[in-house]
């Protein structure tokens, strides 16, 4: 299983992913699943992927060599060479389709699952920072002011605290704060979810310099993130009066 968060607030682009790709008593093992699809000087892209590591490791091979032109100029269609977000995110859905068709027709008759998803953001020259959702049948939505974030993989523990906290106004470092709250709640709950975990932070202005970290198992941030967390959380739950209709009245 896999948790990866997309956030996108006036301050800027924050992806998050975590690496752990089986778990068990004595199993555990890892996988990069943050990457760059594009850095050059005008192109700013990465991508976070879920789902079936065949088929997202196809994908981006079929994108680092390029997708096949769509005239007769011969020449094939790379992340560094499209000219809008848009269209970064319509030739990775593209590239997703054609890796789980191929992969699904080898797994014809088994149990394996051959779907994936992905979260693709950044910025091309001085275009706005986007970010995408793409799922596995190639359709994307694109995150928006309203709600700030998106989420593939084990989303249901760590959506709580984006909805109760994150705002398009929040603060870059706040958004990379909530994501790791989000992600140390994911945690606590699902042992297929867990560190190390990949972290690129994109600032709006283009003359801060990018963030780009891997948050080991060990991390002493995280740890007192972790921590200060669940003490807080609890301090909170004895400050709330206990239910009224709890105390016994006399007639």
């Amino acid at each position: 299983m896999t948790y990866c968060v997309g956030i996108l607030v006036q301050a800027g682009l924050v992806l998050l992913a975590d690496t752990r790709t089986n778990a068990g008593v004595d199993n555990v093992s890892i996988y990069k699943k943050l990457h760059p699809l594009a850095q050059t000087d005008g192109h700013l892209i990465f991508v976070c992927t879920a789902g079936s590591l065949s088929v997202t490791q196809s994908m981006l091979s079929m994108l680092e060599e390029g997708m096949p032109c769509l005239d007769d100029s011969g020449v094939t269609r790379t992340v560094a060479t499209q000219p809008t977000m848009f269209r970064v995110a319509q030739l990775v859905g593209e590239a997703l389709t054609t890796a789980k068709r191929a992969i699904g027709i080898t797994l014809e008759g088994t149990r394996i699952n051959a779907s994936a998803s992905v979260l693709v953001g950044g910025r091309i020259a001085d275009g706005p920072l986007m970010l995408f959702q793409i799922y596995a049948e190639g359709n994307f939505i694109e995150c928006a002011p309203d709600a700030p974030f998106l989420q593939i993989g084990e989303l249901k523990y760590g959506k709580p605290i984006l909805d109760r906290t994150l705002t398009f106004e929040s603060g870059l470092d706040e958004a990379v704060k909530v994501a790791l709250i989000s992600f140390d709640s994911t945690m606590r709950s699902n042992l297929s979810v867990g560190r190390p975990i990949d972290l690129v932070a994109i600032p709006t202005d283009a003359s801060r310099d990018v963030v780009r970290i891997r948050l080991s198992e060990d991390d002493p941030y995280f740890n007192q993130l972790s921590a200060s967390w669940g003490r807080m959380m609890n301090e909170s739950r004895m400050a709330i009066p206990d239910p009224p209709f709890m105390t016994k009245t006399s007639d």
